[in-house]
């Protein structure tokens, strides 16, 4: 059709009306929503580049979601920085689905806990969400030990060794044994995130050789590792886990969810003791 045959057709049918059809108010249902199974909230440090995307690909269970804050942490890693951290947990976990309400509140950070002590950032997580279940990787990891039935315990890390220290302290403690550890010495968050893979599963595997060493936790929010578990337990032979593997499991577990993450290892198999 030529332009001019075009231009006569549109005059001969007419003025276009300008208004829609205006269909009113249509009936809609309600239902659950993303998380009509378990919502979960996470308070993140502003520096972490690992934790959401390890969740995002252990947490894929239709009906559970998790949303999140960030709080300011320095880059560096000292107890001093992470005690510093203490203070500005409730005012993010306070940001988190205001008024719609929480199943679970995870706190993302492993040395931070461990320096706070966990009843402490429970305490300041139920400042805003009161009595809401709470949990923290170092909880995780320690609900995951005594699913596992873990006895010796190799510990890897990206922290300063005085941070280590304190972190086997807090392990032995609780009556857990650390038969082994050792650290990647990267004490700023940054670059605590862009350890490679290869590194972190060869320590694992360096650590898995040594004497009574049952079960591998790598620890650190920052490192990545959680897709790669149930790989790395077929090639060691041994349980593995780590700071946001642990934690997310129990914060499905403490969620009432139980269902089997096959791509998650071990872990994601069993119920929480």
């Amino acid at each position: 059709m030529s332009v001019s045959a075009a231009a006569t057709r549109l005059q001969s049918s007419g003025p276009v009306d300008p208004k829609p059809v205006d269909l009113g108010i249509l009936p809609s249902e309600l239902d659950g929503g993303l998380a009509s199974r378990a919502a979960i909230g996470l308070a993140i440090l502003a520096t972490d580049q690992t934790l959401e995307h390890e969740f995002r690909a252990l947490v894929r269970i239709p009906g559970v979601a998790f949303y999140e804050a960030r709080l300011f942490n320095d880059n560096d890693i000292t107890p001093d920085t992470l005690r510093a951290i203490g203070p500005r947990i409730a005012p993010t976990v306070d940001l988190i689905l205001p008024s719609i309400p929480l199943d679970v509140v995870g706190f993302g950070c492993t040395s931070a806990t461990m320096t706070l002590g966990e009843e402490a950032v429970f305490a300041e997580i139920r400042k805003a969400r009161p009595g809401v279940a709470c949990t923290t990787p170092v909880t995780g990891a320690l609900a995951a030990f005594k699913a596992l039935g873990a006895r010796g315990i190799g510990l890897l890390t990206p922290y300063a060794p005085e941070i280590n220290r304190g972190l086997v302290s807090y392990f032995t403690g609780r009556g857990l044994d650390i038969s082994v550890v050792a650290t990647f010495d990267r004490r700023d968050d940054r670059e605590a995130a862009r350890v490679s893979l290869a590194s972190i599963e060869a320590a694992a595997e360096r650590m898995a050789a040594a004497p009574g060493v049952d079960s591998i936790f790598i620890s650190c929010t920052s490192l990545r590792v959680a897709e790669a578990v149930a790989g790395l337990e077929k090639r060691i032979g041994i349980p593995v886990t780590s700071s946001n593997h642990a934690m997310a499991w129990h914060c499905l577990r403490l969620a009432g969810i139980d269902d089997v993450v096959p791509a998650g290892g071990r872990l994601f198999a069993l119920p929480a003791n």
